[in-house]
């Protein structure tokens, strides 16, 4: 019997046994990431350990000393210096990377800005994790959306495979638009358990991406200045042109994605991955691990005869407006599971999601769901506690639905979905 993969596939159905497969290896999410940068051969590593990242670090530098990767690991003092070093080394025309979490990505924020206002195709992992205070280890999503208005491309990995393969994908579409790549993984979840991951042979990554080629970079023979001062009347034509490099990374993410499928063998939807939407009435949106659970409660919903399905989205900005619009015309109901909260307001991807229907001619029902804060388990029976909500509800009574919490649950006084199932055989 082969190797299992996501949701009970086998090895050669989850693409691991691909002829672009070099090994598979049962690695950490962390190591997974060290092994993406290996393979594409970056150039400059900024390294600050903090949990639970630093094994991305520490592999890395393992890596470096061992003469496997040719590039210069620099350890610094912060993670505000580690984006500075990562921002010097790519004006030089440099493949740059580094890696945080929480408190470190916050420290890193005045710096976000400046890579991508300068188009720098940096790529960072973020193992998320849950800021503080209170102090906690365990992820919720928090800390990268917090980053959403910076100018960065940001991803949000199911698996240990996507990790590496989202890392390779990020360094081709950042040198495509110059902008910055964030790849996101969930703590403890991914980062710190091990999965089969299939590590691509050097010479198809090489295939797929070629040395960076910068437009603009720092250079003795071709001396030019960067991050001058600039006035009012060409700041705003800047920023335009920053945005119109996001709207050009969707078209970037889906052909990236399909063109990885088609050398590697595994493809993620481009922005948004479906999952039994077809014939489906009602459909949950989330992203990160919480997708794979979800997954096994759609299965178990459909198997009972309840027309529910699911809908990843793997790529938070650009946000996929137009994927989520098409969604809507077809369901009558959209839930939305977020790992995160806006206080004051509500889920963020919830936010974004309404935002994006607002202008559809289709607006379906909406609902906004909040769980697995601070690493709070979400389960297959959270999602079905979330489907049965909408089941029994024509429309959302509040912006945010907080399920999970010890106080109380959102399916009290609703009927069981075998009660349902029940009912609906009758």
């Amino acid at each position: 019997m082969g190797m299992k993969g996501k949701n009970g596939t086998s090895a050669e159905a989850a693409g691991l046994l691909h002829p672009s497969t070099d090994k598979v290896v049962v690695i950490e999410g962390t190591h997974s990431a060290s092994y993406a940068v290996k393979l594409a051969r970056v150039q400059v590593v900024a390294a600050y350990p903090i949990t639970p990242q630093t094994g991305v670090v520490e592999k890395l530098s393992d890596i470096v000393s061992a003469g496997d990767l040719d590039a210069k690991f620099i350890k610094v003092e912060s993670e505000h210096s580690a984006m500075a070093c990562c921002i010097g080394a790519s004006m030089t025309g440099a493949r740059a990377f580094t890696a945080t979490s929480s408190q470190g990505l916050a420290l890193m924020h005045e710096l976000l800005h400046w890579a991508a206002g300068s188009r720098l195709p940096i790529v960072m992992v973020n193992v998320n994790r849950a800021m503080a205070p209170p102090w906690s280890i365990y992820v919720d999503h928090n800390d990268s959306l917090s980053q959403r208005d910076t100018g960065w491309l940001q991803f949000y990995a199911e698996s240990n495979q996507e990790v590496m393969d989202t890392v390779l994908q990020a360094y081709k579409i950042a040198e495509m638009v110059s902008l910055p790549v964030m790849i996101n993984l969930d703590a403890f979840v991914l980062s710190h358990t091990s999965e089969p991951v299939a590590i691509p042979k050097q010479q198809v990554v090489n295939e797929f991406l070629p040395p960076r080629s910068a437009p603009f970079k720092l250079d003795i023979h071709n001396p030019r200045a960067f991050g001058a001062l600039i006035g009012p009347e060409a700041y705003m034509e800047m920023r335009y042109k920053l945005d119109a490099a996001m709207e050009d990374a969707r078209a970037a993410i889906r052909d990236v994605d399909t063109e990885y499928g088609k050398l590697f063998g595994r493809s993620y939807g481009g922005l948004v991955e479906e999952y039994r939407t077809d014939e489906a009435e009602i459909v949950l949106v989330t992203s990160a691990t919480a997708v794979s659970i979800a997954r096994i409660a759609v299965d178990e919903l459909r198997s009972l005869g309840f027309p529910v399905g699911l809908a990843k989205v793997r790529a938070f900005r650009p946000f996929p407006v137009d994927e989520i619009r098409m969604l809507g015309q077809r369901i009558g109901k959209i839930g939305v599971l977020d790992r995160n909260f806006s206080f004051g307001a509500s889920g963020i991807i919830y936010q974004e999601t309404k935002a994006a229907l607002y202008n559809a001619l289709v607006r379906p029902k909406l609902f906004g769901f909040v769980a697995g804060l601070g690493g709070r388990d979400i389960t297959p029976e959270t999602i079905k506690e979330i489907f049965s909500y909408m089941m029994n509800h024509d429309g959302p009574e509040l912006e945010a639905v907080w399920v999970g919490l010890k106080t109380h649950k959102v399916n009290e006084a609703q009927n069981t979905f075998a009660d349902s199932a029940e009912g609906q055989q009758k």
